[in-house]
């Protein structure tokens, strides 16, 4: 067996080249993390999976480096259609436009494109290694300590095996991780389990499409129908016991009448849809992400989403705690806040799938009536298809007051002037940068100033941005004056409206240990990672902030 170099070397293994693991890869690398990732395949996945994001999913792609190129292979999609068994429309959740996130809030990819996407820019960071034909034989902590090494050994596809040390190990491992078995995580069963027939077709036909989703809520034959492409498209059908009809049937009440013409059939295979959450996701310096962790049922196009959001809530936390002196406890917070997130997603997902089939019980019918009746509440659809990613909730790093307020929110990101008013015009997060942001209504207050120079951040005033009034109008609405912003731009902290500073630094504080609380190389008393009194609360004290926010 090779042995390879220590923890020094390489810092954090990611199971897994799929997009999740990729990009968690990619996101470490902006904050400066070296990674190898172990994938068994040679090559990515050359038949379409995933094909939806939202616009939050579009602006973590930016944050991962790749959000031009992705535009260039995405087309907008209008949201979900309920139709009955007759195709007649029950309700529309309209996702047309843009949403807070600057981009889409609906964008229709195939996920082939993608991932070639995200394996090249892979390919140009040098803190990024990639290693295909790795097959992943073992994960297991070095010792007792929840800190210590982890040690990851592989098998190359010459049979050779191999052993990596590494400070963290991610595991982007699928449905079948062996990472989550490695950890003793289980599964917790949120009861929704279908199988369907997936088929993807390329035709030149006319194929009836509005631009969105239609969900087909028959008991009988529930289906769902979307277009990825300019000649591609995906039907999905639960198919009961006995003979199949054929696929020309099935799709029929899309295509024109008695079409005879081309119908390539790309993929044709059968999937189980399952509604399931890891009951940990984290053991020690081992953590679970994508569908490793949680696994969705398609109906609300969320599945690749929520792993994403797994790697860019958790890129940044061990980033901070790898090269910043960050406090272990910070790494406590990715389970905290991911996995009532994703529970909550799942549960839409599961509601809309019990909607659309109707069930199988005697309560079937009155289901199905009590949808058509919902369906018919003024305002109610359109509510449902603003925003499927609830705000996180309170915790260590969302202190939120009596009041819900911005804490928990992502910060809107609006096109602004990189220099001023005739600056370049680029999206916001180009000028935020990587690490955490105080953005503030106005000039920004002495307490405010403070705290950003604690953390290493930039205090920004949204009037010198030039944006077209979002923030502005955000903060008002929010009635802040001021928030502090994560590096994955949730809201941390507020500065009430008329308020001197934020509302308790000191829950979070100690937890963001930074490098500007070290001494000079040689005093390991003033090394955080070693002492961890010598921490953020130090640089509250030294900036002499009011003494509310310490107490």
């Amino acid at each position: 067996m090779t042995v390879e170099p220590s923890s020094a070397d390489i810092p954090v293994v990611i199971i897994g080249a799929g997009p999740v693991g990729v990009t968690a890869a990619l996101l470490l690398a902006r904050h400066g993390v070296r990674s190898v990732v172990l994938e068994r395949h040679r090559d990515v996945y050359p038949l379409p999976r995933a094909l939806v994001v939202d616009d939050e999913v579009r602006r973590i792609l930016q944050a991962a480096g790749v959000g031009e190129e992705f535009d260039a292979i995405a087309r907008p999609g209008n949201g979900l259609r309920l139709l009955d068994a007759r195709h007649r429309v029950m309700a529309e959740f309209r996702r047309a436009g843009h949403g807070p996130h600057g981009y889409p809030q609906t964008s229709m990819f195939e996920q082939p494109r993608l991932e070639r996407l995200l394996r090249a820019e892979l390919a140009r960071r040098p803190e990024c290694e990639l290693r295909c034909g790795a097959e992943v034989t073992e994960v297991a902590a070095l010792g007792p300590d929840t800190a210590g090494p982890v040690r990851v050994t592989y098998r190359d596809d010459s049979g050779g095996e191999h052993e990596l040390r590494a400070e963290a190990v991610l595991g982007c491992d699928g449905a079948n991780s062996l990472t989550r078995r490695a950890i003793g995580s289980r599964w917790e069963d949120l009861r929704f389990e279908e199988s369907w027939t997936v088929v993807d077709v390329r035709t030149p036909a006319a194929v009836r499409s509005w631009g969105g989703v239609d969900q087909v809520c028959d008991p009988d034959r529930p289906a769902t129908f979307m277009r990825v492409g300019e000649d591609r498209y995906r039907w999905e059908f639960r198919l009961g016991e006995g003979t199949r009809p054929p696929l020309r049937e099935l799709v029929a009440p899309w295509l024109p009448p008695s079409y005879d013409g081309e119908f390539e059939v790309v993929r044709e295979t059968e999937y189980t849809f399952r509604a399931r959450v890891a009951d940990r996701w984290r053991g020690g310096r081992v953590f679970l992400l994508g569908d490793a962790a949680h696994l969705t049922p398609p109906f609300i196009g969320q599945g690749l989403c929520a792993g994403l959001r797994d790697a860019h809530n958790l890129g940044w936390k061990l980033a901070r705690v790898l090269r910043h002196g960050g406090d272990e406890r910070l790494l406590d917070t990715y389970e905290s806040e991911r996995r009532p997130h994703a529970r909550h997603v799942i549960r839409l997902a599961v509601a809309l799938g019990w909607a659309m089939t109707g069930g199988q019980d005697g309560a079937a019918p009155l289901r199905r009536r009590l949808l058509a009746a919902a369906c018919r509440i003024p305002g109610l659809t359109a509510a449902a298809g603003r925003d499927l990613s609830p705000a996180l909730t309170a915790g260590p790093l969302v202190r939120r007051g009596a009041r819900r307020g911005l804490a928990g929110t992502h910060c809107p990101q609006p096109w602004v002037r990189d220099g001023g008013r005739r600056g370049r015009r680029v999206r916001l997060d180009e000028v935020l940068g990587d690490g955490f942001t105080v953005l503030t209504a106005a000039a920004p207050a002495p307490s405010p100033t403070a705290l950003a120079h604690g953390l290493g951040a930039r205090a920004v005033p949204v009037t010198g941005l030039h944006d077209d009034g979002t923030l502005a109008a955000w903060l008002r609405a929010g009635r802040a004056d001021a928030v502090l912003l994560r590096p994955d731009r949730v809201v941390l902290d507020v500065v009430p409206a008329g308020g001197r500073a934020f509302t308790d630094p000191a829950a979070w504080a100690s937890l963001l240990h930074t490098a500007r609380s070290r001494r000079p190389a040689g005093n390991p008393d003033r090394n955080p990672a070693e002492n961890p009194k010598q921490n953020l609360v130090e640089n509250l004290i030294e900036y002499r902030l009011p003494r509310s926010t310490t107490s």
